[in-house]
């Protein structure tokens, strides 16, 4: 016996979905507009199906999809490409946008994709075998950013990630060494873009920029992952 689930996803409309998913590099399969709305589109290994139903609410949608992949960053950088090739930029917050890649507390390295219907996919690639929460650090500075990426990047709770992040920031044990606070000063400007705090996101970003401008090669490569976070808050 053979089986395969595939996820049946809600959309308001079907054209600017499809459209999106076009931009990450899926094919439309099959587009019925009669006698209900109905698509099907595939990249490789992943299929989606998708029906319209014109009361639904994008902005209200719980929809979650959970993708595995042998390659999440390669995944991750075609996308932000083709994000870029169509709208130009990299759309961060509001519908559509593209999160981050990073590791988690769980043992996967993940980043969420979220489409103009409001269907968030989280698409991941196990790093260890055990994929139990690990204890949060000990370590003040680093436990707040640890709490914060939870908030921001899987709850996708960019407010409670702000508040996290603003207690660890304005600590009197401050500040952190210029590693931590580098990424802290990265996840603040992201999350302050996802909140339409333009002001803040700018601020965080020079605060961030200023302190990478100081960290070595070595120190550079091992956060990476908030390098690229920081380079698509400023196109």
């Amino acid at each position: 016996m053979v089986e395969s689930t595939v996820p049946i996803l809600p959309c308001q409309a079907l054209p600017p979905v499809l459209e999106f998913y076009t931009a990450l590099g899926f094919e439309v399969t099959l587009h019925q507009k009669s006698p209900n709305p109905y698509a099907v589109i595939q990249r490789g290994g992943i299929q989606l199906h998708f029906f319209g139903m014109k009361q639904y609410d994008p902005n209200a949608s719980y929809s979650t999809c959970l993708v595995r992949t042998d390659d999440v960053d390669a995944l991750h950088a075609a996308f932000r490409e083709g994000l870029r090739s169509a709208y130009g930029r990299v759309p961060t917050r509001g519908l559509p946008r593209l999160g981050p890649v990073g590791d988690t507390s769980h043992g996967v390295r993940q980043f969420l994709v979220t489409d103009p219907g409001g269907n968030c996919l989280r698409i991941g690639q196990p790093i260890r075998g055990d994929q139990r929460h690990g204890p949060s650090p000990e370590e003040p500075f680093a436990k707040a950013l640890h709490h914060a990426a939870l908030f921001a990047d899987s709850k996708e709770d960019p407010a409670a990630a702000a508040r996290v992040l603003d207690r660890a920031l304005a600590s009197p044990g401050g500040p952190p060494e210029r590693l931590l606070l580098f990424r802290i000063l990265a996840l603040r400007a992201d999350v302050a873009q996802r909140l339409a705090d333009g002001a803040s996101a700018g601020a965080f970003t020079r605060r961030a920029e200023d302190v990478a401008s100081e960290l070595t090669e070595e120190e550079r490569e091992s956060v990476n992952d908030d390098l690229k976070r920081l380079a698509d808050l400023m196109v």
